[in-house]
C-alpha cells in the first residue's frame, strides 16, 4: 500500500490536560449472550480478542448523549467551568447525524456561548487527531479552552448475524479539557511529540459505506453496518503500527523505557500484545479498557486512561504516549506529560 502522508516531529504546546470524565451505557453484552446470539463461545471470544463484555446504548441513546454524559462527569469530578469553553472537538464515525455535528448537540445541552464546534471523523485513530488539533488551536492564541471527546455507539452499525465483528464492538465516551497554560517549559500535560501516517489504499480494508459505491476503486458493501476485513487490518497493524510507535518514540527523544505509560487503541489484546513486543514497551505500561469494554473505536483511549485515573495508576508528570489507528488505514500518535 502506499504511503501517501507521513509526519513526524517533536511539537510546541502550550496545551494541558485539567480534567477528565467517561461514560458507558448501563446494558452488558456478555460473550455468554453472544454465544446465544451467533456461533460463538466465551473462550474463543476471549483468546482472540481479549474481550469478555461490551457496553450497548439503549435504543434511543446516540453518541450525542453519550457525550453529554461524559462532559457531566467531567465537570463534576473537576469542578470545571464550561461557560468559559471556547471550542469542543468530537471525534466519532457513528454520529447522531452528519448535519448538524454531535459537537453542536453538546453545546446546545450546557449552554456554552460563544463556542466552535466541530465533529472529525479518523475513525479510531480519533481521539489522538483531536488532541493534536487542539493543541494547534490552543497554540494559535485564539482558543483558551477545549473539550475533546471521542465518543461512538458502535452497537448502532455493527451486523449481529456476523461472527467475525459482532464480537468486538461497544460504545462509550471519553473527554479531555485541554487548557492553554502561560508556562510551556515545566508544565505536565503538555505534548512532546506528535505523529500522523495515512496509507488511503487499504481504506477498503475497514469502512461504512457511502455515497459512493466504490473506495479506491474496489467495490464496497452497501450497508450502513460496519465492514472489516479483520486478517489484513491485523496484519496492517502488526507490522505499520509497531513501526510508527517506534518512530515516535525514537524522534521524541526518549526511549522506550522512558514511557511511562503507553495507551494504544482497544482494538485487540493480542494486537496491542505484540505492539509492546514489538516496539520494546512492557507490557505491564499498556493501558487497556478492551476487556470491559470491547473495541470502541475513537473512545478507547479515553476510556482506558479513565479507568487507570479511577485506580491511582497514573501519576502526574508520568509520561503517556497514546496511539490510535484504525479505518483510513491511519495512525495517529502522541506523546504527553500527565497533568493531573
Amino acid at each position: 500500500m502506499t504511503q501517501v502522508l507521513n509526519q513526524t516531529q517533536t511539537l510546541r504546546s502550550n496545551a494541558a490536560i485539567t480534567a477528565i470524565g467517561s461514560y458507558i451505557p448501563d446494558r452488558i453484552l456478555s460473550n455468554a449472550d453472544l454465544e446465544k446470539m451467533v456461533e460463538t463461545s466465551d473462550e474463543w471470544i476471549v483468546q482472540r480478542t481479549g474481550i469478555r463484555e461490551r457496553r450497548i446504548s439503549a435504543e434511543l441513546q446516540f453518541t450525542s448523549d453519550l457525550c453529554i454524559e461524559a462532559v457531566r462527569d467531567m465537570a463534576s469530578r473537576y469542578a470545571v467551568d464550561l461557560s468559559s469553553v471556547d471550542y469542543i472537538i468530537v471525534a466519532t464515525s457513528t454520529p447522531d447525524s452528519f448535519v448538524p455535528s454531535v459537537a453542536s448537540r453538546i453545546q446546545d445541552a450546557f449552554g456554552i456561548e460563544n463556542c466552535g464546534t466541530v465533529d472529525i471523523q479518523a475513525a479510531c485513530a480519533g481521539f489522538t487527531a483531536a488532541i493534536q488539533l487542539a493543541n494547534g488551536l490552543l497554540l494559535s492564541g485564539v482558543y483558551r479552552k477545549i473539550i475533546v471527546l471521542g465518543a461512538e455507539t458502535l452497537s448502532k452499525v455493527t451486523d449481529y448475524t456476523d461472527r467475525t465483528t459482532c464480537i468486538l464492538f461497544g460504545d462509550g465516551a471519553g473527554a479531555f479539557l485541554m487548557e492553554a497554560v502561560a508556562d510551556t517549559t515545566n508544565t505536565g500535560g503538555s505534548l512532546i511529540a506528535a505523529s500522523s501516517s495515512t496509507e488511503g489504499s487499504g481504506g477498503h480494508l475497514l469502512y461504512r459505506s457511502s455515497l459512493s459505491p466504490t473506495i479506491n476503486s474496489q467495490e464496497i458493501i452497501a450497508t450502513s453496518n460496519l465492514v472489516q476485513n479483520g486478517r489484513e487490518v491485523y496484519r496492517w497493524a502488526i507490522s505499520q503500527v509497531a513501526a510508527g510507535v517506534h518512530d515516535l518514540i525514537d524522534k521524541s527523544g526518549l526511549s522506550a523505557a522512558q514511557i511511562d505509560w503507553f495507551v494504544p487503541h482497544n482494538a485487540n489484546q493480542r494486537i496491542i500484545d505484540a505492539l509492546c513486543d514489538k516496539t520494546g514497551i512492557s507490557p505491564d505500561k499498556a493501558l487497556s479498557s478492551i476487556a470491559k469494554y470491547g473495541n470502541t473505536s475513537a473512545a478507547s483511549i479515553p476510556l482506558a486512561i479513565d479507568d487507570a485515573v479511577s485506580e491511582n495508576k497514573i501519576q502526574t508528570g508520568d509520561t503517556m504516549l497514546l496511539y490510535g489507528f484504525g479505518g483510513g488505514l491511519t495512525q495517529v500518535g502522541v506523546i504527553l506529560r500527565w497533568s493531573l
